[in-house]
């Protein structure tokens, strides 16, 4: 199911809406469903919000849903079936043989989506060992061929059982094959990640969920050069690039995989090592899309994601939300908004919001300040004399802090105004109390 390949896959979309949902969100559930079959290259030729109150346990849907669905794939020529909620095997295999064509649910989609635009290798080895995790669970509906390999004397156990247990061997084999792979690969992101913790800058990674805007913002705040596009999962990769803060000082700026609502166990669990950079990231910005009539939702969802990675306030880590895409609100609509933003300014707590626009730039000197006095709000400016026999300490100095001034006296000695982390001062105090008199 890649982009390219002909023809095109014609499917329907179908986003269940169960009793206790909301009437108002099925139309956007949908929308983001056929998104979804977009991003994968699919044609989504008819949708349809089927509301469910009770979950057939065979075929998912009841009997006289399926048999209008069963129409539409015949008058439209449909050769793919996607289900926006989760499926069994069963029901799976079963709406595939009522059905005629590919059935895939919510899960299955997003696997092949990020099966399709894993660029690096360790994106492609955490999508692998996901997929694989996911078919392993669903032998039953991959090998239904094996129902006929049963011997012939009417007993249940047979040969195709025998190929089925096999065949989930050799999956297991796999993933452990790439899990060793994945380890190394988290060995080599773990010394990276020290090598910078031992580095002056600080980390800010973008969290959020897909299509808010986040590469689009990562490219506006440093050299960029990442895609973004009105698509859902643009971008999977995690990239680093130098953000330079308006008093002169740097941070390391990371580009994470956008969030997802029901995002599978199976990527999370994959994901592991990449959403590690979230995890150890000095200040996350959170990018929203404000236009987003459920952008409230979208926000709980990101946050539900932090906490099963163990990130975000509830585990000391600060956050700046980046209100995004305003320049789509109404103008009385944008104003409101840039009114909370500046109370919640104001606060001073661990969640500040930005009101911006990514594609006019509206708003972007605000945030880079705010991204700075988050970044810098713990540290502390040192006043240093340094003598000639510690000049060592005043290359540590310039390695680890910002030098806010610095000039020549006499005798050689260096007058300096440094800013360094709380973390740096103290080291600093120390091992060279003596440099720290009265200017």
């Amino acid at each position: 199911m890649h982009k390219n390949e002909a023809p095109q896959e014609r499917a329907f979309v179908t986003h269940p809406r169960f009793a206790n949902a909301r009437a108002s969100d099925a139309d956007y559930d949908l929308e983001e469903a056929i998104g979804l079959a977009e991003a994968l290259g699919v044609d989504p030729v008819s949708s349809k919000i089927v509301p469910i109150r009770e979950v057939k346990v065979a075929n998912f849907f009841g009997s006289g849903q399926i048999e209008e669905m069963l129409a539409d794939v015949k008058a439209n020529d449909l050769n793919l079936f996607i289900v926006n909620a989760e499926l069994s095997p069963i029901q799976q295999r079963n709406l595939e043989n009522t059905l005629g064509i590919k059935v895939i649910d919510r899960t299955g989609l997003i696997l092949e989506i990020f099966g399709l635009r894993a660029a690096t290798k360790e994106g492609s080895l955490q999508v692998e060992l996901a997929r694989l995790g996911y078919e392993r669970s669903r032998l039953v509906r991959t090998w239904t061929h094996l129902e006929r390999q049963r011997g012939g004397t009417g007993t249940v156990a047979g040969p195709g059982e025998t190929q089925i247990e096999s065949d989930r061997r050799v999956l297991n084999d796999k993933m452990t094959v790439l899990k060793k792979k994945l380890e190394t690969v988290r060995r080599t992101r773990g010394l990276q990640r020290k090598k910078r913790e031992r580095a002056p800058e600080r980390v800010v990674a973008l969290v959020g969920y897909t299509n808010a805007g986040k590469s689009t913002l990562f490219n506006l705040l440093t050299t960029g050069g990442v895609l973004a596009q009105d698509m859902l999962f643009a971008t999977l990769d995690t990239t680093h690039r130098v953000l330079t803060l308006p008093g002169g000082q740097s941070a390391i700026l990371s580009d994470t995989v956008g969030f997802i609502s029901d995002l599978p166990t199976e990527l999370i669990t994959a994901f592991r090592a990449t959403l590690e950079e979230v995890k150890e990231a000095d200040l996350l910005l959170h990018v929203r899309d404000m236009s987003d009539p459920l952008t409230e939702r979208r926000r709980e969802e990101v946050m539900d994601v932090l906490r099963q990675i163990e990130a975000g306030p509830e585990h000391g880590q600060e956050i700046v939300e980046v209100w995004n895409k305003v320049d789509l609100l109404s103008e009385d609509a944008a104003n409101s908004l840039q009114e909370r933003a500046l109370a919640s300014q104001e606060m001073m707590s661990m969640m500040s919001s930005y009101a911006v626009s990514c594609l006019t730039g509206e708003g972007m000197d605000a945030l880079q300040e705010g991204i700075q006095e988050a970044l810098t709000a713990d540290d502390h400016v040192l006043d240093i004399k340094i003598t000639p026999d510690a000049f060592s300490a005043r290359a540590w100095l310039h390695e680890n802090g910002h030098v806010l001034e610095e000039s020549s006296g006499k005798l050689g000695v260096v007058k300096m105004k440094v800013r360094l982390s709380e973390s740096d001062a103290g080291r600093f105090r120390v091992s060279h109390p003596e440099l720290l008199q009265s200017l």
